[in-house]
């Protein structure tokens, strides 16, 4: 195998900024053939993505992979709704935590892991208000600063 599909991480900086991570989780992706040959190309967006649960399962919308270069006609649709593999025990853990008002489960990172499998990190996570969002914004502001200031 190849040394480089270690390297292979999108992030979904947004995440971060919108939502308060409350925990979080490593799942499977379930992918077609030509959407893991462009993941190992970096051609993916996890902007916008959520979780839902559809029939005790959960799956991914708004992810975005885009279309494989030489793909023919077996090129996937880029912003089809995925599967994620997780188990029975988390799910259910998941599935009665987004009971509780304002909680949302969001994609905060996709990886190929040292076996070369696609995997998402998903976050249960609880929206921020914009003043939320300036406190935290000043608070990291403030602890950039007294970094810098250790580090002189």
């Amino acid at each position: 195998m190849s040394e480089n599909k270690n390297n292979i991480v999108i992030k979904n900086r947004r995440a971060s900024f919108d939502y308060e991570i409350i925990d979080t989780y490593t799942a499977g992706i379930v992918l077609t053939g030509t959407e893991i040959k462009s993941l190992r190309m970096g051609k993916a967006s996890l902007v916008d993505c959520f979780c839902y649960f559809h029939r005790g399962e959960l799956y991914v919308r708004g992810m975005n992979i885009s279309e494989y270069s030489w793909g023919s006609y077996n090129n996937h649709q880029p912003k089809r709704d995925r599967k994620l593999l997780l188990q029975k025990k988390e799910l259910r853990k998941l599935e009665r935590s987004l009971q509780d008002k304002g909680l949302t489960i969001v994609g905060l990172r996709m990886f190929i892991n040292d076996r070369g499998l696609a995997k998402l990190q998903i976050g249960l996570a609880k929206g921020r208000k914009s003043y939320d969002k300036r406190d935290y914004l000043k608070e990291k502001d403030a602890k950039r600063e007294m970094d810098r200031a250790m580090k002189r």
